[in-house]
């Protein structure tokens, strides 16, 4: 899949795979690498297969608006071929791989990153699809979640989130949830927890890179 790569700045102690929402694309979802501020990560930032019909220069996962096409069948299976390969990888194999969305991205975190090994799944005003929500998961889910939202988004309203949340529990999942004071964004705050999630779901860091952001 089409990939914006930034490298670690040193030896590589984690991965971070980046879904972009509707209508955005991978540049977009890149502005945030240097404001997380974990430059020891590999961080990889996947354009969605599709083109926007509405924006240019726009991409998304699948068409809200053609719920009968085969388009989200289509990312599900390039999601977990690809992100089955960085897992693998010679490169990245020994390390925690982290899957991050936003958005629509977010629910494709929480589809496809469900039958994973991975070490942190990360949802950022995103939602379940109709079939998780369903029950329509087949395995126990180890991975840890964390699922931020915010309580004036109207794109997602915040009842999307806390569903997901509900769910995934009864399912078995561990879920880290936060709600914020902001709309279909993704401020500060949630930054630094988001952060501060993959800080703590990483094994054998080092000390210079682990100050948490309080």
């Amino acid at each position: 899949m089409e990939t914006i790569t930034i490298q670690a700045n040193s030896t590589p102690q984690g991965v971070i795979i980046a879904l972009h929402g509707w209508g955005a694309n991978a540049e977009d979802l890149a502005e945030l690498a240097p404001i997380l501020n974990l430059p020891n990560y590999t961080k990889l930032f996947v354009q969605a297969p599709f083109d926007h019909p509405n924006v240019y220069g726009g991409r998304m996962w699948y068409d809200f608006q053609n719920p009968n096409s085969n388009q989200l069948a289509e990312s599900r299976s390039q999601l977990k071929t690809y992100i089955a390969s960085i897992v693998t990888s010679e490169s990245f194999s020994h390390l925690p791989v982290f899957l991050l969305g936003f958005s629509q991205g977010g629910a494709m975190t929480l589809d496809v990153g469900l039958e994973l090994k991975l070490a942190g799944l990360i949802s950022l005003s995103g939602y379940l699809h109709s079939d998780i929500a369903n029950n329509a998961i087949a395995t126990p889910i180890f991975t840890p979640i964390l699922i931020v939202h915010g309580v004036r988004d109207a794109v997602v309203p915040v009842i999307a989130a806390q569903s997901a949340k509900t769910t995934l529990t009864k399912l078995g999942a561990k879920v880290s949830y936060h709600e914020f004071d902001m709309g279909h964004e993704i401020n500060l705050e949630a930054i630094a927890t988001v952060r501060n999630f993959i800080l703590e779901n990483s094994p054998e860091i080092t000390t210079e890179n682990t100050a948490k952001i309080p």
